[in-house]
């Protein structure tokens, strides 16, 4: 047998029994499930992740080939690098066409991707339809400045991020500034206020840090960690509440059952899931979190934002 640490050994084993019997399921022979549905179920296995070892093992054949392997962030991953992207869209926002864009940049000799490439870049960021110049949509900001109103919000990670412990859920504790677009994300391994109050005070911090982002203003939803409300009593006492008092910030929250008041936020979430967390896996807690600062420099120095006029954040902020 390979070696391999002893929890890839053990996990090794119990992948290995689990292809037997889920062998014996597609043969119907298995005794102790009817459907590779209430199999999965039971063993609380994905059904695509375990039908990607299982493959795997099966062209493979090795012990290494049953344990989950580490899968980076699809942000990691781009086939047409930035500079080139960023190209295509100052030149699509010019009213060129994905034809007149790759014979640019044919003729600037930079790298072309196909038309069909240019086009699905359009699309990802929402110009694959220009409006006419007079109906050019504008920036829809309600701050005036960085740091007037930051949105906060946790978001609950599934099961399975990471290889070393499978079933332990973790949290995300996520800060943008409504105006710039920067944000800041923590893991957490609970969302209890004094845990949510720690990882906020250091978002704070490396917002300040690293972009200088001096907040005013945050707005959360009615969520215990943050407060429980505008009516909730003994606010003083509370570590989220208490933090934001000594820090002069004024707490501001959305409307009950409406997450689109916090949709910056919101929005983020869905950007992180798409290029961060979908088909990632990482070997453990510190992985994720280190995984995560990177991605956190690729958003707010590398990534352009439709709604900040395909500049980066960090660029934004700069500029203002």
């Amino acid at each position: 047998m390979q070696e391999l640490p002893l929890i890839s050994r053990t996990l090794a084993a119990k992948m290995l029994t689990c292809i037997e019997e889920y062998e014996r399921i597609k043969r119907k022979e298995s005794k102790t499930f009817k459907t590779v549905k209430s199999f999965c179920q039971y063993h609380k296995f994905s059904h695509q992740n375990f039908m990607k070892i299982y493959h795997r093992y099966q062209q493979f054949g090795t012990i290494s080939s049953l344990i989950p392997q580490k899968r980076g962030p699809k942000y990691q991953t781009r086939r047409t690098d930035l500079n080139t992207e960023q190209e295509i869209l100052r030149l699509r926002l010019q009213g060129n066409n994905r034809y007149e864009i790759r014979n640019i940049l044919l003729s600037k000799n930079m790298l072309a991707p196909s038309a069909s490439t240019v086009y699905n870049l359009c699309r990802k960021h929402g110009l694959n339809k220009l409006k006419p110049p007079q109906k050019q949509e504008r920036r829809k900001i309600i701050m005036s400045k960085i740091g007037e109103l930051v949105h906060i919000d946790c978001h609950q990670l599934s099961k399975g991020i990471t290889i070393a412990e499978p079933q332990k859920t973790y949290y995300l504790l996520g800060v943008i500034d409504d105006y710039s677009r920067l944000a800041w994300v923590e893991v957490l391994e609970n969302k209890k206020a004094l845990t949510v109050m720690f990882a906020t005070l250091k978002a704070f911090n490396m917002l300040k840090l690293n972009y200088n982002v001096e907040i005013d203003a945050v707005m959360t939803d009615n969520g215990a960690e943050f407060g429980c409300g505008q009516m909730a009593k003994n606010k003083d006492e509370h570590p989220f509440e208490r933090l934001l008092i000594e820090m002069q910030m004024k707490h501001r929250y959305t409307k009950p059952y409406h997450p689109q008041t916090n949709g910056k936020i919101e929005r983020f979430w869905k950007t992180l899931k798409e290029d961060f967390i979908d088909e990632a896996l990482y070997n453990d807690f510190n992985d994720l979190k280190t995984e995560l600062l990177g991605f956190l420099v690729y958003y707010n120095e590398h990534r352009p934002h439709s709604a900040l006029n395909n500049l980066t954040p960090k660029l934004f902020a700069q500029n203002m």
